[in-house]
């Protein structure tokens, strides 16, 4: 296990594994991560409230590695919390004690992980990365994002072609 997390480079919060599930699109978010993704205990659970409570379709994240908080991470993670959720909170201790990149939609999580030196990337970015990677087309992936604003993603933009041609 510990192998594993050693080659772990990016943390999920609930956000973006939401947007993408709503549109049933979770596996893009896998092939977007590479093998290097995995969210935390507290946003797994957060995860499967959501399905329990009807928001998208029951659907598997067992291909992330679920991160449990330690010591150190746990004591940041406390204080980040007095100003974010649990999830957020436990994302963003987490890549802040071991150097990985919080992939989040979350406004105040965005602005702690800018002000903290945390890297940081959303549901545009990732929608980006993957048709820089040619898995889906620049269509394909602003059919997407509409799909995802449908569904509530409040998103600064309505085509990606200024981040992908900019």
């Amino acid at each position: 296990m510990e192998h594993v997390e050693a080659e772990l480079r990016y943390v999920l919060n609930c956000t973006v594994l939401s947007n993408f599930a709503l549109v049933r699109q979770l596996h893009l978010l896998r092939i977007a991560g590479e093998g290097k993704a995995a969210t935390t205990e507290e946003v797994a659970r957060e995860f499967q409230s959501a399905i329990e409570m009807g928001y998208f379709a029951p659907i598997s994240i067992e291909w992330l590695t679920v991160l449990s908080l330690s010591e150190a991470e746990l004591f940041t993670f406390e204080v980040i919390h007095r100003r974010l959720g649990a999830g957020e909170a436990s994302c963003l201790a987490i890549a802040q004690h071991r150097g990985m990149m919080v992939w989040t939609d979350d406004r105040d999580a965005r602005r702690y992980a800018r002000q903290a030196g945390i890297a940081v990337t959303g549901t545009l970015g990732i929608l980006v990365r993957l048709v820089e990677k040619n898995v889906i087309s620049q269509a394909e992936a602003n059919a997407m994002l509409a799909l995802m604003v449908q569904h509530g993603y409040r998103s600064p933009l309505k085509d990606l072609s200024v981040l992908l041609n900019g």
